[in-house]
């Protein structure tokens, strides 16, 4: 991934700021052509800066009122199966490999408790896959969030 120059940085803060700004309401905040603008979005994107749409879409919307996290062990060599295995259980959002004693810390959804016991289940049916330890996440104190380190990129003058 290329790294983000205080110009994208710029860009990245304005588009947070109004997500649905057009490239020529970009570019005159910011006092960039319309086509760098455009080029900048287009290269962001392509190199996974920007993350999906789909990454702003609360599951609870859904009906996904519980929220987990699974760690899960695994047999050695069995990380790259297993990661693909919780890739087609819907309700996984993330997979992350982790160092130490847990390999993968997944985070998963679910309608209730009896609907997240039969997640945690067939997680635990994946070939190679030891064990596993779920805690269910109460409250959210930080949402996810970017922008401190958008402004710290922009630089002094980017605010």
């Amino acid at each position: 991934m290329p790294a983000v120059d205080a110009t994208d940085a710029r860009l990245l803060q304005a588009l947070s700021e109004d997500p649905r700004a057009t490239v020529m309401a970009l570019s005159q905040k910011l006092g960039l052509a319309r086509n760098t603008v455009q080029a900048r979005l287009t290269r962001l994107e392509g190199s996974g800066t920007l993350a999906p749409f789909e990454a702003r879409v609360r599951p609870e919307a859904l009906g996904y009122r519980l929220s987990a996290y699974v760690t899960v062990q695994v047999v050695q060599r069995s990380l790259a199966d297993v990661g693909d295995a919780l890739a087609h259980i819907p309700e996984v959002l993330e997979v992350t490999a982790l160092s130490g004693v847990a390999d993968l810390l997944v985070r998963v959804v679910a309608t209730d408790a009896d609907d997240l016991w039969r997640i945690t289940e067939r997680v635990l049916a994946i070939p190679g896959v030891q064990r596993t330890d779920t805690a269910l996440a109460l409250r959210r104190l930080v949402d996810h969030r970017i922008a401190p380190l958008l402004e710290r990129a922009a630089g002094p003058d980017g605010a």
